[in-house]
């Protein structure tokens, strides 16, 4: 069975690990520093706070942001679940907002009807790995005193108008898994432009710890002395995701450059096929393809995820969207709400899309398709 994305490990990366557990640290130590320093460099200089996952990423993200009870958070239901689940759970209203019907990026149309005077965040998601149009949406954002978080998850490496991903949103998180397009096991990161949310997002994910002496609230205590102001969490990446994530990093032009090519091939091989209908890539955009999106239309999508499967070849649907899973259905989102995401669903099928795929198995795939829709 060809999974639809896999990890690319090398020697390289298993003799950083290796190295690692030979040391005194396993946990947060001088490797995280030099992966969120690595990252810092990445996404355009600013503030990298490393962390366990891109779902405790986008946790730190709102929580620094300040987002709470009475607060709103505009994002789109073409995501993973987090985008959405992470701002509900720290007690704001998730309002969602349509997508483009070509790309499956945020509308700024549809996101521009969603503000209001309580508008707290606005989320993009830059699905398949093309950034959203943050230039708008900072726009919409600005106007009503909101921020901007662009969920890159799919998007590390990719930049749009010569700006790199971390450079494009006021806050910026990013995801690790083993089929994202740098792994560090489990893991993520945020980048925030301004400091004083970065030192925010730093704390929360430290345990709420500050250990300023200047800004200590208990004045007499020893050089021991740490101290809590407000609740956080312990989402510290540990040593050994670190190095591998460091290791990584020195190939990520080389994952770009096969995943642009594999990219090329699906969109040569399926052009002009009846019933199937390739990506678009949004101007101005140089995306860093995290899923190859193709999409099968005439209502024939399941029916062709189910022979892809029987075939060996493991295609995956990205994603439902996110208002019916049962958690926000339950709370009176209704289906019909974004219309051309729920056809973008119903369309979807991700084909197979990593490093180290083969032409081989490349043209296996096409064939594949094209027997089942020709």
């Amino acid at each position: 069975m060809l999974p639809y994305g896999r990890q690319s490990i090398s020697e390289e990366d298993i003799e950083a690990v290796t190295a690692v557990l030979r040391g005194d640290w396993l946990t947060t130590g001088p490797a995280v520093t030099a992966f969120e320093d690595a990252i810092s460099e990445l996404a355009g200089g600013h503030r990298a706070v490393s962390c366990t996952s891109g779902t405790a990423a986008l946790h730190i993200a709102y929580a620094a942001l300040g987002v709470g009870p009475g607060d709103e958070v505009v994002t789109t239901p073409m995501t993973f679940v987090a985008t959405a689940s992470c701002a509900a759970m720290l007690g704001a209203r998730v309002i969602f907002a349509d997508i483009d019907y070509d790309t499956g990026l945020i509308d700024p149309a549809a996101a521009a009807s969603c503000l209001s005077e309580r508008t707290k965040v606005v989320s993009a998601v830059d699905y398949a790995g093309q950034a959203a149009d943050y230039p708008a949406l900072q726009t919409l954002a600005d106007q009503v005193g909101a921020h901007t978080v662009a969920d890159a998850a799919h998007s590390v490496g990719g930049s749009a108008g010569g700006r790199p991903v971390g450079d494009l949103a006021d806050v910026t998180t990013m995801s690790f898994f083993p089929t994202k397009n740098l792994t560090t096991g489990e893991g993520g990161a945020v980048v925030c432009k301004d400091p004083a949310v970065g030192q925010r997002a730093h704390e929360f994910h430290f345990i709420g710890l500050v250990r300023d002496p200047s800004r200590f609230e208990l004045t007499d205590e020893g050089p021991w002395h740490q101290e809590v102001h407000e609740y956080g969490v312990n989402y510290r990446l540990t040593d050994l995701g670190a190095a591998l994530g460091l290791s990584q990093l020195r190939r990520l032009a080389e994952f770009k450059r096969r995943r642009t090519e594999i990219t090329a091939r699906y969109n040569a091989a399926f052009a002009g096929t009846d019933g199937l209908r390739t990506p678009v890539q949004r101007a101005g955009v140089d995306p860093m393809w995290h899923l190859y999106p193709i999409r099968v239309l005439d209502g024939r999508r399941r029916e062709v995820f189910e022979a892809m499967r029987a075939a060996g070849i493991g295609v995956q649907v990205n994603y439902i969207p996110v208002y019916w899973h049962p958690v926000f259905a339950h709370q009176g989102y209704q289906r019909g709400l974004c219309p051309n995401a729920e056809r973008f669903y119903a369309e979807e099928l991700s084909l197979p899309l990593y490093p180290d795929l083969t032409d081989s198995e490349v043209d296996r795939v096409i064939e594949t398709l094209l027997n089942l829709v020709g």
